[in-house]
Order: C-alpha cells, then structure tokens, then sequence
C-alpha cells in the first residue's frame, strides 16, 4: 500500500523526525539544534564511537577478546559482538557506549523489520555488529529504512493484530502492531538523546585545540 492509515501517520512522521535528527547528530556537517538553526556537527569518529565514559562500560568488542566486565556473551555475528548477559541482568545496569546504544537500536530495527514484512527468519545470533562508526551508522539508517518500508504494507487490520510482528525478543507476540510502533519510537527518540548527550560529554572533555 503506498497511503498509510490516518492512525499511523502520526507515528511515522515522529519517526521520520527521530531518525533524521539522529543521523545529523552523527553524522553532520549539521543538525537542527531545535529551534530551527543549524548546529554545526564533527562526524563520528572511531575514537569517540568506542569511547567510555566510565570504567567497566558495557561496548562491541572483537570477539577473539571475549566479552567485557559483567557481560557473559557478545551478541551477534561475525568477528565482533556486543556486550550482553542472560537474565537476571547485572545490577546497577552497566553504562553503555555509543558503540553499544547504536548497536542495539540497529538490530531492533532490522530484525523487528524482518519479521514483519521479511524472512522472519532473523535472529541475534547472526546480526552483523559493526566494528567501525562509519559501518555502525550505515547499518542503523539502513534498518531504519527497513522497519519503516515494512510498516507501509500494514493496513488498519495489520495495526491491530496481536503478534504482527513476529520479532522473538520482546512482548510482540502478545501486542497489537500500533502498539510495537509506539515503542519502537520511543526506543529510538530516547537511545537517540543518550547517543547525543555521549556526543556532547566526548566534545567537552577534550583538551581544547
């Protein structure tokens, strides 16, 4: 279908809004700082992408190292992974790195993307995590634009179908599709401010030039 139904448009325009001003802030040269002016942006370096703003910080790292303090696991595929435990979670949460914050949104992104309108055949296991910030990002607009390519084939009836989107990770097969869209929102508008604020806590400690 090429016009979405009245109730998610709303919806996917905050997304559109989400990703967007995310990607600027990655990326640059500018992004809107909110009240309509431009900001001028430096582009994600490799430095910063792994940066930690904390000791003991949650990341991606090559695999060959195993995973860092508190994790059990790397999650994905491939020759590097991501942090991760298996329930019960370390507590107090670790802080988390840029690296690893994009890393996860990426791969909600892609497989929740799969299994509503692809193979649904997409797991964790086999989720390439990125080694590099340029690689990292690419993979985030990239799901991105999958997640929103499958949400155009979901008509008034596929919004409220318990278990739409078949994703194997959370609550989706107990919750009707406009409900998933909602929280995929949020998940990116409020791992989006994280990654900005990581941004703004690299930029102010560096030694000024």
């Amino acid at each position: 279908m090429t016009t979405p139904p009245p109730r998610l448009q709303p919806l996917l325009d905050q997304f559109d809004f989400a990703r967007e001003r995310l990607l600027r802030r990655l990326t640059g040269p500018v992004m809107d700082s909110g009240d309509g002016t431009d900001t001028r942006v430096e582009p994600l370096t490799d430095d910063e992408y792994f940066w930690e703003p904390v000791p003991g910080c949650w990341s991606v790292r090559r695999r060959a190292d195993g995973p860092g303090p508190r994790a059990t696991l790397l999650a994905g595929g491939g020759t590097w992974g991501r942090d991760a435990a298996a329930y019960p979670h370390p507590w107090p949460p670790p802080v988390t790195t840029l690296a690893w914050r994009l890393s996860h949104l990426t791969e909600m992104l892609a497989l929740r993307a799969d299994h509503t309108a692809g193979t649904r055949s997409a797991t964790r296991e086999r989720h390439p995590v990125h080694g590099d910030a340029a690689g990292a990002i690419a993979a985030f607009a990239d799901g991105a634009a999958a997640w929103r390519q499958a949400l155009l084939g979901a008509d008034d009836a596929a919004l409220d179908t318990v278990g739409y989107c078949g994703y194997p990770y959370g609550s989706d097969a107990e919750e009707p599709l406009l409900d998933i869209v909602w929280w995929v929102n949020q998940e990116v508008l409020h791992h989006g401010a994280e990654i900005a604020l990581l941004r703004d806590l690299y930029r102010a400690g560096r030694p000024a030039v």
